[in-house]
């Protein structure tokens, strides 16, 4: 839509609220254009939309007791919260107020967690970002391998933990944004004391969006796609 074609159909709306009952206020003061999602489709973030749907799908194929999210999405901590309880933390903790959500202020590097004391917990969208200064905390090269050093820590034996991280063919830091993986980067790290349930891909384009267990040459022909990874601590 161009700046004319919504002038005109201001007007165009005006003309007609002068013909029914007058039940709004319109006025050009009060206008707030928005002019580029007349589209075919709905745009959206296929990173947010499609990992937060796997992580709740996974989340209700474990129906744990509780389940304990590291600065994930809040729209996942909100949602899931309405049938698991939710302990959500966070280096910035939230004005957010539902119930079977708690809140709590964690930095990642040092959790305040004893060992192996969760038994289902997740940390999506967030691993990519520690130690890159973007949300407040001190610059650390390896911020990133200290979060997953703690986060190995704290999960008990047979408990799942549930990571999204960015992946592409050529792994990255685009400072300070975020760090891109590659996508065998997760489970090897883990690997050792970790089973991997599932692994998907998220592509940055096309018609697919969850890709189980993807081939070399689709996760060769990515830039920045997602890689989703449900892991279980062995026993």
């Amino acid at each position: 839509m161009t700046p004319e074609s919504f002038k005109n159909q201001f007007r165009e709306l005006a003309l007609q609220a002068e013909n029914t009952q007058k039940r709004f206020h319109l006025s050009w003061d009060h206008k707030w254009p928005i002019l580029n999602e007349d589209t075919p489709s709905t745009g959206f973030d296929r990173h947010y939309v499609y990992h937060t749907a796997w992580a709740t799908r996974a989340v209700k194929r474990i129906s744990p007791s509780q389940h304990v999210d590291f600065s994930s999405s809040l729209y996942f901590a909100s949602l899931v919260s309405a049938w698991v309880d939710v302990l959500f933390c966070d280096i910035r903790p939230p004005e957010l107020e539902l119930p079977g959500l708690e809140l709590r202020h964690e930095t990642l590097t040092a959790l305040r967690f004893d060992d192996e004391s969760l038994n289902s917990a997740s940390c999506m969208h967030v691993l990519e970002h520690v130690g890159l200064g973007r949300y407040g905390d001190p610059l650390d090269y390896d911020g990133d391998i200290k979060a997953m050093t703690e986060l190995s820590r704290v999960v008990k034996p047979g408990g799942d933990l549930l990571i999204a991280v960015p992946v592409g063919a050529i792994p990255v830091i685009q400072f300070n944004a975020h760090r891109i993986y590659r996508f065998s980067d997760i489970p090897n790290f883990f690997g050792e004391k970790y089973d991997v349930i599932e692994q998907v891909l998220i592509p940055e384009k096309g018609p697919e969006g969850l890709i189980n267990a993807p081939t070399p040459e689709q996760i060769g022909q990515t830039r920045y796609a997602c890689g989703c990874y449900w892991l279980r601590k062995r026993r």
